[in-house]
């Protein structure tokens, strides 16, 4: 049987303001970044349901039995606050469950979790995906920070591999460039098997009887420029890190 995949983040809405001289006008989009991501784990035979950023609140577990019918979690891109703060609670004061402990629960009992870089990822932009500040913590292989954690280098920036491991098995050699990541410190859990100046940038880590890994850059634009999303390794490092995780 296929292993199942919650993807949860990686969408955002946008609402612009146009200025035409006297006038102005407005325009909304909404747009998700999860295609390439989802693609490339369908193809190495995983099942995934994804959960854009807008349905987490209500959608997204509340309880073990329900999280543990996925073989993995992948947070990209979507904040603590959103895991946290249900409509009943924020809008009612009602008492919910703390997802955040939940993930790290699901960990320890044996679940996979994978966190993706992005604004709303680790400490994020101006701090305020915070995950540092929650249970997930716990169970990650990398220490967040307690400010704005991101690196952004227009110039482009290319990771380095640091030691073998399952999830580099049959990339290619020459990684492609990107153009940020979220910085993290080392912690003595953490395997870290990629560094990007000198900060890690891909890590793994056992906790309990599950186990963890943190990708610190983008699995789409604007973090992961065309040359990583065209990479011929692309797909096979997903795949790689999930079958990892799962112990495949």
């Amino acid at each position: 049987m296929a292993k199942k995949i919650l993807l949860a983040g990686e969408s955002w809405m946008s609402y612009t303001t146009h200025v035409k001289g006297f006038d102005a006008f407005y325009t909304s989009v909404y747009e998700e970044g999860a295609d390439a991501l989802i693609a490339a784990l369908k193809k190495g035979g995983f099942q995934v349901e994804y959960m854009p950023n807008h349905l987490i609140p209500t959608k997204f577990p509340t309880t073990m039995e329900q999280i543990r019918a996925y073989d993995c979690l992948i947070l990209s891109d979507t904040g603590s606050n959103t895991l946290l703060l249900h409509p009943d609670t924020f809008a009612k004061s009602i008492r919910t469950p703390n997802r955040c402990a939940l993930i790290r629960d699901y960990v320890l009992a044996g679940g996979a979790l994978l966190m993706v870089g992005g604004y709303m990822s680790f400490s994020g932009v101006d701090a305020k995906a915070k995950y540092g500040a929650t249970p997930v913590q716990d169970v990650l292989p990398v220490q967040c920070l307690s400010c704005d954690d991101l690196m952004e280098h227009p110039e482009g920036i290319t990771p380095q591999v640091v030691k073998d491991h399952p999830a580099l098995t049959g990339l290619p050699k020459e990684w492609p460039h990107f153009l940020g990541y979220n910085k993290v410190n080392h912690i003595p859990s953490g395997d870290v098997i990629m560094n990007i100046d000198n900060d890690p940038f891909l890590a793994f880590g056992n906790f309990g009887k599950g186990r963890s890994a943190a990708f610190m850059s983008d699995c789409a634009p604007h973090w992961g420029p065309p040359e990583f999303m065209n990479w011929p390794g692309y797909d096979m490092l997903w795949v790689n890190i999930v079958n990892y995780l799962c112990k495949v």
